[in-house]
């Protein structure tokens, strides 16, 4: 039968809500007042140091450790609450965890059938699953002669077990080469085509700037900020850095023309000259370059990266 729900089928409806969520181990605040909104068929990105809280709040998320205060609904439904509203919206969960643990001696696909049982899955869709994540290959060797890579995929296959519709993923690419990343984000991507709601940590802020919706960014247990990347590098409002490449000689041509506008630092380096200026002077600066009558023999613009966001919000 159909899933009717509205907010797992209208996008930009909240799939997840955290209303201030708190978790205290004794003294320590791992999680110190969230507030969060992840809408349905979203791909969210939550980032943070080692011990910001992401994976303390995940798993205040599924229900596995119990909030000291706040709320958290998903799909409507409350985490932690009496009654079957909640397990029922676990049925639609997928979750990979930061260190996922396999059985050696089970091969890929009896590691699959026992977790499709344990989810209470038709396991005739593993195979399938497997092929999704490639490793069909390798679905009855056992698990003890995967790679980490390998290993890694077979978690994400467990995950996947069951159709979910919201993904929470800690971590995933671990072990994963620059083609298997390729590779698992094409499979988040028709994921969110389909409607599915994904949540995901990384510590590897290169790799999901451009992959992600929107991202939260956590530290100290708490969101520092929440947007997209674009968004994000507006409220900063971090510099530019033009990278003007020029003959050696023409090195005082571009300083001099740029000696009027308010720019930073002027650097030169072999036949490049490195401009830092304020967002709002980017279009003085290109017309001021495009002055030189031909000086110019190329020129790049570089965005503050997620990095740089980063640190500027979490420090």
């Amino acid at each position: 039968m159909a899933d009717t729900s509205p907010a797992l089928n209208e996008a930009g409806k909240a799939m997840i809500v955290a209303r201030g969520v708190r978790k205290h181990f004794g003294a320590i605040h791992a999680v110190d007042g969230v507030d969060l909104d992840i809408r349905g068929g979203e791909l969210f990105g939550l980032i943070g140091h080692n011990g910001a809280g992401k994976s303390t709040l995940f798993k205040m998320m599924l229900g596995l450790i119990p909030i000291t205060a706040g709320e958290i609904r998903i799909d409507g439904a409350p985490v932690g609450a009496g009654g079957g509203s909640f397990r029922a919206v676990r049925r639609k969960v997928g979750y990979l965890p930061e260190n996922v643990v396999l059985y050696d001696n089970l091969t890929g696909l009896e590691t699959l059938d026992f977790f499709a049982r344990l989810k209470g899955v038709s396991p005739a869709d593993n195979m399938h699953v497997l092929e999704r994540v490639g490793l069909v290959h390798a679905a009855r060797r056992r698990v003890r002669e995967y790679s980490k890579g390998m290993r890694q995929r077979l978690g994400f296959a467990q995950a996947l077990l069951g159709r979910p519709r919201i993904l929470f993923l800690d971590e995933p690419t671990n072990g994963l080469d620059p083609e298997a990343i390729r590779g698992f984000y094409a499979i988040l991507r028709q994921l969110r085509s389909e409607g599915v709601t994904t949540v995901i940590t990384s510590h590897i802020l290169a790799e999901i700037q451009e992959r992600v919706d929107r991202l939260a960014i956590m530290a100290a247990g708490k969101v520092q900020a929440v947007g997209t990347v674009a968004g994000l590098r507006e409220r900063m409002d971090l510099p530019l850095w033009f990278d003007v490449r020029v003959a050696p000689a023409d090195f005082e041509a571009v300083r001099a023309v740029l000696g009027h506008l308010p720019v930073g630092a002027v650097e030169a380096h072999d036949d490049h000259v490195a401009v830092q200026c304020a967002r709002e002077s980017k279009m003085a600066v290109i017309a001021a370059l495009a002055s030189l009558d031909g000086k110019v023999l190329d020129l790049s613009v570089r965005e503050p990266s997620l990095e740089d966001v980063f640190f500027g919000f979490s420090d």
